[in-house]
């Protein structure tokens, strides 16, 4: 027998509502955790993104909210701005009870955050509001000036509870904790854990039920994984240009492991001529906004994100997933990679492995129990017939199309002088060159290899020059330029 959201607890009325909006049956972590949550136990819920874990902690909730207490009852803890937004548009969708009527008061959810008016959010607090959902810092900024009383208080939650610890609000999130009454219930959400998870739990939460959905051994056959393997010598930047030019995403996220690291790479993308931006903590929050609704929309094409960052980031069309760094936890791997590939749809994983990853890539291969599909950066002539054949569809698209024939009196007229034959070879030539890579110059006779490496070739010594400084200017180059690649890999990874 199929389960339904009125078999967990939850009130016909609701029940009935989430039908009308698609929500015909229950996750298997919403199927877990809501019993539990609506009999008032402590929960740890342990699942990836896109289980509907927003939606197992937000129906308890407004099962139990008292609508004439016009005081905050239920906290919601994310990390990011973004995920604070997305939980509260999923309450108020998922409510059914939010739109007043007479003699009935309706629900009032807030959202506060670093960026926004303080001002205008006590404002709203003191006006009244039943659930606030927020990030730590804001949280506990209203906690001190005493503008956001937990009196009434029934649930605590902290949503992505481990991505929140890894951005060091570990002190911020205890004092919150401590800030709460005695009599409440709290519940803990997140796609890993770790130590500091544990000792959390073990503090704070009484006798707590653990509620796991299992993660995937293997991921989904309709991802395809790729390790492209970087020589030493080479930068992941420098690797990167014909990887992208041989996949040619039509939408990627590409996973760097700072915000630093992420504006450098997007500058050099975009330097390139790719249709490229970047996703992180400094960018404030109408940017961030600005940016989701053009990847969206398709009006730029790949994305450089932070981990933190992109867990507010959900986009459906996205066909490939690119770990430029390589996350420090498999759980994290698997994490970023399911992003893509849903719906049915194929999708793609492309990971960067310079020598210093081969340890994380064994482990990452142990866990999936699979071997990664291992390539070497891509040659110049694979690319090149890439491109051709890419022209070679796009020729086959105009035969078949309307528009030709206008072309054909010209055509005419200059095999009146050549064959017809080095005419179409001609104007593929132009088209062609059209789209050749910016990066890679006019310069198509340059040997494969510079394609990856920048280190320069040691200079011969010329007949008659002096023994002692003659190589040394090269070789302190070339030292150089290793000494960088190899701190700049053991900073990334």
């Amino acid at each position: 027998m199929d389960l339904s959201f009125a078999s967990l607890g939850i009130s016909e009325e609701r029940a009935n509502h989430l039908e009308t909006i698609g929500f015909t049956q229950p996750t298997p972590i919403q199927a877990e955790a809501i019993p539990h949550l609506l009999a008032g136990t402590d929960i740890v819920g342990q699942a990836q993104t896109g289980t509907g874990k927003t939606a197992a902690f937000s129906l308890p909730i407004l099962e139990r909210i008292d609508l004439n207490i016009n005081a905050v009852q239920a906290l919601i803890l994310t990390p990011t701005r973004e995920l604070a937004l997305q939980v509260t548009d999923a309450i108020r969708q998922i409510s059914g009870l939010d739109k007043r009527s007479p003699g009935k008061r309706g629900l009032n959810v807030l959202t506060v955050y670093g960026g926004q008016s303080i001002e205008g959010q006590i404002r709203r607090l003191q006006r009244g509001v039943h659930i606030v959902v927020g990030t730590p810092g804001r949280i506990l900024d209203m906690l001190s000036r005493n503008n956001l009383k937990l009196e009434n208080l029934n649930m605590l939650v902290l949503d992505e509870a481990d991505e929140m610890l890894s951005m060091g609000f570990i002190q911020d999130v205890e004092k919150i904790l401590d800030a709460a009454p005695n009599e409440h219930q709290t519940a803990f959400f997140s796609a890993t854990m770790d130590h500091s998870m544990r000792k959390l739990i073990k503090k704070y939460l009484q006798s707590p039920v653990t509620v796991k959905v299992a993660q995937q051994k293997t991921t989904p056959k309709r991802i395809d994984q790729i390790a492209y393997m970087v020589p030493r010598g080479c930068s992941k930047a420098k690797a990167l240009q014909p990887i992208l030019e041989l996949e040619d995403p039509e939408a990627a996220l590409i996973f760097v492991r700072t915000r630093q690291a992420a504006a450098e790479l997007t500058n050099q993308l975009q330097s390139s001529g790719h249709s490229v931006d970047e996703y992180h903590g400094n960018l404030n929050q109408s940017q961030r906004e600005r940016l989701l609704t053009r990847f969206r929309n398709q009006q730029v094409r790949w994305v450089v994100a932070t981990d933190i960052a992109a867990r507010g980031l959900d986009v459906d069309h996205l066909t490939h997933v690119i770990n430029y760094d390589l996350p420090d936890s498999v759980d994290s791997y698997v994490h970023r990679i399911g992003r893509t590939g849903r719906a049915g749809r194929e999708g793609t994983a492309i990971s960067l492995i310079h020598p210093m990853d081969k340890r994380k890539l064994r482990l990452i291969e142990r866990h999936l129990r699979q071997n990664l599909e291992t390539r070497s950066i891509p040659k110049r002539s694979q690319i090149e017939a890439r491109q051709l054949q890419k022209l070679q569809n796009k020729v086959r698209d105009a035969l078949s199309g309307e528009r030709m024939a206008s072309f054909l009196p010209l055509i005419a007229q200059l095999g009146e002088e050549y064959d017809p034959h080095a005419i179409a070879a001609a104007a593929l030539q132009i088209a062609y060159d059209e789209t050749r890579p910016a990066w890679m110059g006019p310069d198509y006779a340059q040997e494969e290899e510079n394609l990856v490496y920048d280190t320069p070739k040691p200079k011969l010594k010329k007949r008659g020059a002096k023994n002692s400084r003659s190589h040394s200017p090269a070789k302190r180059n070339q030292h150089s330029d290793n000494s960088v690649e190899e701190a700049s890999v053991s900073h990334n990874n």
